[in-house]
This record gives C-alpha cells, sequence and structure tokens, in this order.
C-alpha cells in the first residue's frame, strides 16, 4: 500500500498577510492590482509580437513534413494565451485557443489548410489593435473563427458533457 504525505503549503502573500504588522488583505490585493497593471503593457508587446511571427510563419514547401511548422502555430498561439490570460484578454484567448484546437485536430499525413493560421493571425492583430469600447467587433469576429473551427471540427460545435 502507498502512503501518501500531505505537506500544508503557504503562499508568500498569506505568510505575509499572517504576520504581526503584515499586509491587510486590501492593501496585498491593490499592491498585487498595482504589479499587474505595470505588467499589461509588457504583456500587450509580448501578444503583439508573437502574432507578429504567427502571421509571419509560412506554409512549409510541399515536400516538407508540415509538423514543425504546424507546432510551431501552435506553440505560438498557446503563448499568446500564457501572454494575455492573466490580464483578461479573453478575446485574444477564445482566438487562439481556436487555432491550438485546429492544429490539435490535424490528421496526420493529410493535407493541413494553411489558410486557418493567416485567418486566425489577422483575427489576432484585428482584435489586439480594437479600442476597448468594441466589444460588438470582437464578438463577430470571435463568432466567425468559432464558426470556421466548427467547419472544420465537427465535435467542437457540440457543447461538453
Amino acid at each position: 500500500m502507498t502512503a501518501v504525505m500531505w505537506k500544508p503549503r503557504t503562499s508568500r502573500l498569506s505568510t505575509i498577510i499572517d504576520q504581526p504588522g503584515g499586509l491587510s488583505v486590501g492593501v496585498a490585493m491593490a499592491q498585487a492590482r498595482a504589479n499587474l497593471d505595470n505588467l499589461k503593457a509588457e504583456s500587450q508587446s509580448i501578444v503583439a509580437e508573437r502574432i507578429a511571427r504567427l502571421s509571419a510563419l509560412q506554409a512549409p514547401p510541399t515536400d516538407q513534413d508540415p509538423v514543425l511548422r504546424l507546432n510551431e502555430a501552435y506553440e505560438i498561439g498557446s503563448a499568446i494565451i500564457d501572454a494575455a490570460g492573466p490580464f483578461d484578454r479573453d478575446d485574444l484567448c477564445k482566438a487562439a485557443a481556436g487555432l491550438c484546437d485546429l492544429i490539435d485536430a490535424a490528421l496526420p499525413g493529410a493535407p493541413f489548410d494553411w489558410r486557418i493560421i493567416t485567418v486566425h493571425a489577422q483575427a489576432l492583430q484585428l482584435i489586439l489593435g480594437l479600442p476597448e469600447d468594441a466589444e460588438e467587433t470582437r464578438t463577430e469576429i470571435l463568432a466567425n473563427l468559432h464558426q470556421m473551427v466548427a467547419r472544420k471540427i465537427p465535435a467542437a460545435d457540440q457543447p461538453a458533457d
């Protein structure tokens, strides 16, 4: 029989809050928000750079296995999610996740429609450049991307159990 040992861990924040004279939760949250605000511009820059890399990615020659380029496109999509996620950019995350889903669904040995990469890169550029109040436009772009995913992966349109 295997024994499981449980070792409780506390976060650095909880340690600071629990110490006498430590931070109040409100002050800690304000500091965390300020830290995130400081990183937001850096995140935008990283996302923009990843989208530019995705846009520059070319379809491999027909005599070359596309797996390496597809893996690179997947990694870029994943990096966009990583950089945009903490800053409530669900729009960018959904678009990049759709791209990753389509790459995941690619059948080995079957030709891959490279226009999928191009369309997602253009949509990501457009979403990134939209003003914050352009919610209707964002929704429309994401709906169109979702339709493409649903056409390419019919099971993607089915609700999860």
